[in-house]
């Protein structure tokens, strides 16, 4: 299954549509007033399905992540130089990347992928195409990518 991730070129805060292969929105990503980063998604019916949600005051950046309200799990920046790294507490998942976070992948605990994110050059906005192994793994690694996206939003500010 494959997802286009697009920010929105006008808005106040952080908004994106995903779109699925055949160019039908399937998520929109809302961003709310708060302190930190604050990620609503929408399923095409406009119902709230997901969050993501930076925690403030801590030493790196943190992102915990929930499915209809209930925690599933969270992801968080690790001290590293050169290379981004991060730790994933969800599903087992880790996040493999390059030097420039424009490409990365996703795998589970057996290195099986999970999915690719590659960023797409010569757009307006942030634009990622995103891979993904098994659809049920969509809105999961559509979360990691917002948490990723929201942390290097947060580092160039």
């Amino acid at each position: 299954m494959k997802l286009l991730f697009k920010q929105r070129l006008f808005s106040w805060f952080d908004s994106y549509d995903i779109y699925d292969e055949a160019g039908q929105t399937v998520y929109t990503v809302k961003g709310q007033l708060s302190w930190g980063h604050c990620l609503n998604i929408y399923d095409a019916g406009d119902n709230l399905i997901g969050t993501v949600k930076e925690k403030v005051l801590t030493w790196l950046p943190k992102f915990e992540m929930y499915l209809h309200g209930q925690y599933i799990g969270c992801i968080h920046k690790e001290l590293s130089f050169f290379v981004p790294r991060y730790t994933v507490d969800c599903k087992g998942w880790q996040v493999d990347g390059d030097l420039f976070e424009w490409d990365y992948r996703i795998l589970d605990r057996t290195g099986q992928l999970v999915a690719t994110v590659t960023k797409e050059l010569l757009n307006w906005t942030d634009t990622y195409a995103i891979d993904v192994a098994d659809p049920q793994d969509a809105l999961g690694a559509l979360m990691l990518v917002l948490a990723i996206d929201a942390e290097k939003c947060s580092r160039k500010d």
